[in-house]
């Protein structure tokens, strides 16, 4: 802050050339100054003055705090950015590999010719976690004064998931089944796909594969 002062007097002083002249007293450089310049323009140079000390006084707490929750705020995103990313791209791998796998299938076909399969699902990937499922049951019979007796009973049921850590040290839920995700529908472009039979074979064909109904399943001719 202080720096900064002495850096500003010193500009104002190099500007009306009052600068290493330490013989003279601070009425007459007062007086030089204003005759100068003039007494309106040093007002207004005054003013500047004060309004650069103003705007130089430090506020590092608040940028640095602003700069902290902006870089929170990024890297969160950039987590969520992430994981967004790596689902859709297994989603689309996944995909790629059942129109390929139909592909294959179909191509072997007599009479379908050249093909090509575009697939729908529905929902996405289930995980089947593990969960601790610990229950207790008590009961215990009282007495009161006139000899009867009172059954009573409490049961104590709670659920857990099993946490286990990973090889890059974080704790995950561990996972015994991993459900893919239903086949929604199946387009089929073929070069053989304005003869009925071929398209009932693509339509029984994508039926055995994938258990879809058959209105699921559209079949169009290749140009």
């Amino acid at each position: 802050m202080e720096e900064k002062k002495e850096g500003i007097n010193k500009n104002l002083k190099k500007i009306f050339g009052l600068e290493n002249k330490a013989d003279k007293s601070n009425d007459e450089n007062k007086k030089t100054l204003i005759k100068n310049i003039g007494p309106t323009n040093f007002v207004i140079i005054l003013m500047v003055g004060i309004l650069l000390l103003i705007l130089s006084l430090p506020s590092g707490k608040k940028d640095e705090k602003t700069s902290k929750a902006m870089n929170d705020k990024q890297e969160v995103n950039n987590m969520e950015s992430s994981k967004i990313s790596i689902d859709k791209n297994q989603t689309e791998i996944y995909i790629e590999l059942l129109e390929d796998r139909l592909e294959e299938v179909l191509k072997k076909v007599d009479g379908i010719g050249d093909v090509e399969v575009m697939i729908t699902l529905k929902g996405s990937k289930e995980l089947i976690i593990l969960k601790d499922k610990p229950y207790s049951r008590e009961q215990s019979t009282e007495s009161d004064g006139e000899g009867g007796e009172r059954n009573t009973s409490s049961e104590d049921y709670q659920e857990n998931t099993i946490m286990i850590e990973d090889e890059e040290g974080r704790t995950i839920p561990f996972v015994i089944k991993e459900l893919e995700p239903q086949v929604e529908g199946i387009l089929v472009i073929s070069t053989g796909g304005d003869n009925s039979e071929i398209i009932n074979q693509i339509i029984e064909t994508s039926q055995v594969l994938f258990g879809v109904p058959a209105h699921k399943v559209k079949v169009m001719k290749m140009n």
